[in-house]
């Protein structure tokens, strides 16, 4: 038995399938078979239950493989921290990023630590729907929101304020809100997270809570979408000041109604385990603290959110 063939069967177990995984792994199907073969006869069991539809794990296969994911995993983390020693990193970085964040942030911030590890490569997840780890094969997702799951292990990367923004010209037409209750007269641009139409905002100016109920003529699941139709002056949006940064700081939108902020939010680079926390995982943690303090310290000085932490 190799070790590479405890690489193949764990990838069988996650598509239920020897060709799939054949094809992950860029093999032949019949190069996969032998390697679970072998597996199977190191052990004196099978892992798998095979029928003519199905592939499925036996009993022993669920006691074992979780077990040769942790091993694998620890293997791979000491090579890792071999070499961090040597200061030099490889193998692949899979990372899953929220739509508008990962695709005007993150991915220049992704360049610059690839060009400091000319011997790393990236597979980036862009989505805003919700990521399964095992399943779409990710390492590392960094998202809004702490996690919600106790099993996972994450890092907060920074505190961070939201504000609704509209364009100057949508606001010279439809006049500016005064008090969250001047926002039932707007055009709300509204996002969706799953099946929920995120309608009803909230809002604080310190002392006390508002809450209105919005409508409005555009709606998506892709926060990007929302941006772009925010800058071009369509309506108004509760946005992270993250992604509106860019055109915070250009004046292509502005921060309507300052005085009541609306529930602010937290990033974070979340890992699906303690032990899949690899010395690359780190460096990009200490990479995005630093970028989105940078951003957060400008945003500052312009008066457009409040003091950076």
């Amino acid at each position: 038995m190799l070790l590479e063939d405890l690489q193949v069967v764990l990838k069988v177990a996650e598509f239920r399938s020897i060709t799939a995984a054949a094809t992950a792994l860029d093999m032949r199907t019949a190069t996969a078979s032998a390697a679970v073969k072998r597996v199977e006869a190191a052990l004196g069991s099978e892992l798998f239950i095979r029928t003519t539809r199905q592939l499925r794990l036996s009993a022993a296969g669920e006691r074992y493989l979780p077990e040769c994911e942790k091993a694998l995993l620890m293997l791979d983390l000491a090579k890792q921290n071999i070499k961090e020693e040597q200061d030099t990193l490889d193998g692949e970085i899979r990372i899953s990023l929220s739509s508008d964040l990962g695709r005007n942030l993150v991915t220049p911030w992704l360049d610059e630590f690839m060009d400091a590890n000319p011997n790393v490569t990236l597979r980036s997840n862009i989505s805003d729907s919700n990521i399964d780890f095992y399943r779409d094969s990710i390492d590392m997702a960094l998202r809004y929101g702490s996690p919600n799951d106790s099993n996972m292990y994450g890092f907060k990367i920074c505190d961070v304020p939201r504000l609704l923004c509209a364009t100057k010209e949508y606001l010279e037409q439809n006049g500016e809100p005064k008090h969250p209750d001047d926002l039932v007269s707007h055009n709300a641009l509204l996002y969706q997270l799953h099946d929920t139409l995120q309608d009803s905002w909230k809002f604080s100016n310190g002392t006390k809570e508002h809450k209105v109920k919005l409508k409005g003529n555009r709606a998506s699941n892709d926060g990007d979408l929302v941006k772009r139709w925010c800058v071009a002056g369509q309506g108004v949006t509760i946005k992270s000041c993250l992604d509106m940064s860019s055109e915070l700081l250009s004046g292509k939108v502005v921060n309507v109604m300052p005085e009541f902020k609306p529930t602010p939010t937290e990033l974070w680079l979340i890992c699906p385990s303690k032990q899949s926390i690899t010395p690359g995982v780190r460096q990009l943690r200490d990479l995005f603290r630093q970028k989105a303090s940078e951003i957060l310290t400008r945003l500052s000085e312009k008066g457009i959110v409040g003091e950076a932490i």
